[in-house]
């Protein structure tokens, strides 16, 4: 007896259901939900509670990581430069080096490029941003950087993080470097990372005072740095979080942090977490993590985002779902990402083969926040 071709969806997260999963209109802050999809192609797409699509942007570039709409109503857009040299083989997962703000016809309105930029650029909305970029350590300088499996940096250059800020017209206003102002013992990479790129800055944010908050992914801090000398004035404390993304400062000053949990000590269990952390005693004041906690594990990307109601959306980026969760932890919306794709450039899907439906970040705007859109009635 011979078996036929399967009738059966052979991708697990397609198979479960896609689109709006749950939904407590009660509960739930109500407003528009913004995600672009990692191997969309350069979607960015806007829905309602509901799920129901209200607004696309399609861009001629894939995301280098994420958009966001800025206070005057135009996307931020972090795109992927096409035809870049790879420095080294993750290198074309998280680059990006195209910086855009577009207004909601698709009109771009600026522009800036640099091909070392990655993960994260934040847009001030006056035409300023501060993002992370590269540069390489060679020699002793490179030597200096501590821990990693041995021998892993290509050619033995470690790429080291720095922080630039620009203003509208490209001109650098701050800058930052990590070989310049970290500790090498105190910021060591975890014995299981390659050592071609040290501390792997996957977020920067201006904080209220004026200073920078950034995340270590690769050494598992988050740590806040004087934009006046550039010495670090803050840092998580050990173990409080494991290969963190998107920390952010809440209204009362505290930090919320997407925390991954990939090699967090004393876990038998991997499992991630949102946790609200207090900037002046560095604890744990808030937690959110699924009752079944083995349930909700993203062990790359994430971010999270306070709601004015308190609430807190949440972006399980390697599964594509989106849901928000109430300050006692009960989920009240849940959505999970139906564009399903491939990387087009083949160093890319080498790398990561499959299908899917990532996204980096995702983030909810109130109806007058898009003094543009047209809402459905």
């Amino acid at each position: 007896m011979t078996s036929g071709p399967t009738a059966v969806d052979q991708n697990t997260r397609r198979r479960r259901g896609t689109g709006l999963i749950a939904l407590d209109a009660t509960a739930a802050y109500d407003g528009y939900t913004l995600y672009a999809p990692l191997t969309g192609g350069g979607q960015v797409l806007l829905i309602d509670l509901r799920g129901t699509v209200v607004h696309r942007w399609q861009l001629p570039h894939r995301p280098g990581r994420h958009a966001r709409i800025l206070p005057n109503g135009n996307l931020a857009y972090n795109a992927t430069l096409p035809d870049q040299h790879a420095l080294f083989p993750m290198w074309h997962k998280y680059r990006g080096g195209l910086m855009q703000e577009i207004a909601p016809d698709g009109t771009v309105l600026r522009s800036f490029t640099d091909p070392l930029q990655h993960h994260d650029a934040h847009h001030h909305g006056d035409g300023r941003i501060l993002y992370s970029a590269l540069e390489p350590l060679t020699g002793d300088r490179a030597a200096a950087v501590r821990g990693g499996v041995p021998g892993s940096a290509p050619d033995g250059t470690v790429y080291a993080d720095t922080l630039r800020e620009v203003d509208a017209d490209g001109r650098l206003l701050w800058s930052w470097n990590a070989a310049d102002h970290l500790d090498p013992d105190g910021y060591a990479l975890h014995p299981a990372y390659s050592r071609e790129h040290w501390p792997l800055i996957n977020s920067v944010l201006p904080l209220a005072d004026g200073n920078v908050l950034a995340s270590l992914r690769s050494t598992s801090a988050v740590i806040v740095i004087s934009r006046a000398t550039g010495e670090v004035l803050w840092r998580t404390g050990p173990g409080v979080v494991s290969q963190q993304h998107h920390p952010t400062e809440l209204p009362n000053g505290n930090f919320l942090i997407f925390d991954n949990g990939v090699f967090r000590p004393g876990c038998d269990v991997p499992h991630s977490r949102v946790i609200e952390v207090e900037r002046a005693t560095g604890a744990v004041v808030w937690e959110y993590h699924d009752p079944a906690r083995e349930a909700f594990f993203a062990p790359f990307m994430g971010s999270a985002q306070r709601l004015p109601n308190g609430n807190t959306l949440v972006t399980d980026s390697p599964a594509g779902r989106l849901f928000e969760v109430t300050a006692e932890g009960q989920v009240c919306w849940e959505y999970v990402v139906p564009e399903f794709g491939g990387y087009h450039e083949p160093e890319v899907g080498e790398l990561f083969p499959s299908r899917h439906n990532a996204v980096f970040r995702a983030y909810r705007y109130a109806a007058g926040e898009l003094p543009w859109l047209k809402r459905q009635v």
